[in-house]
């Protein structure tokens, strides 16, 4: 027998979340280990976040950040990052219980998921990307984001799920980009849009990708889709549900490369 389980959180109710919702995902968390030890689970795949990684304003530009690192809880309380907090909490209390109950855990932590959309609703992955489309984003953000299908996902914990040697964390991303790529991108794939051109931070210089690596979940065998074809995916399906008007006389052949 084996378990997969995901608790998740929403970046619109960040305050809400603090209270009423982190609390209970974090129990949660433990009392689905606690079961499958009791059920004597081969292996128990939990899906975590790259909030559990990344977090951390001590760290060196020049520090690979690899499945060893994780968020200081510290400076997620103090920017008041609940999401990331509580999947740290969360992932740090799952490894504990895993520990102690003697439980094979394996981890995946996705970056942002794009692709087509499951659910008929926007989730705060794929508002990142409606936003500058819609025209309610003016500007691109001076910052730097990974992204990853979510086909890839999928993939990712099948395959520490079916490969017995999978053990630890795994970083499941395809490639970083500036906020400018994207707005670059989208641009050229839709330019029907009134995509934001300038950046809300033109006195700075342009925020470069820190070394995130996805050696390990690569090490398995993955091979990801391109970040473009997962933004062009994500438009088309908003699109598709409605959810993003379809601009009259526009040319459907796009060549993604």
């Amino acid at each position: 027998m084996y378990v997969f389980f995901k608790f998740g959180f929403d970046d619109f109710v960040l305050q809400y979340l603090k209270d009423k919702v982190m609390e209970p995902a974090v129990n949660g968390t433990k009392n689905v280990i606690m079961a499958a030890a009791e059920a004597k689970v081969r292996r128990v795949v939990f899906t975590s976040s790259i909030g559990t990684v990344y977090m951390d304003p001590n760290r060196s530009p020049d520090v690979v950040v690899d499945e060893s690192c994780w968020s200081d809880l510290e400076y997620c309380k103090n920017t008041k990052n609940w999401y990331c907090y509580g999947k740290t909490v969360a992932e740090q209390d799952a490894w504990d219980v895993a520990r102690n109950k003697g439980v094979d855990l394996v981890v995946v932590n996705p970056v942002v998921v794009l692709g087509p959309l499951l659910q008929p609703t926007v989730n705060a992955s794929i508002l990142h990307i409606l936003k500058y489309l819609t025209g309610s984003a003016k500007t691109y953000a001076n910052a730097v984001q990974a992204y990853v299908h979510v086909r890839d996902v999928a993939v990712a914990h099948i395959l520490v799920f079916e490969t017995p040697s999978a053990s630890g964390r795994y970083i499941c991303f395809e490639k970083m980009l500036h906020r400018g790529e994207v707005v670059e991108i989208l641009a050229k794939f839709f330019p029907e849009y009134p995509i934001p051109t300038k950046c809300s931070d033109e006195k700075n210089p342009r925020k470069q990708n820190y070394k995130l690596t996805n050696q390990k979940i690569k090490d398995l065998g993955i091979e990801f889709v391109p970040v473009k074809q997962c933004l062009y995916e994500t438009v088309k399906s908003l699109q598709e549900k409605g959810i993003l008007p379809i601009p009259k006389h526009v040319e459907d052949s796009v060549n993604i490369q």
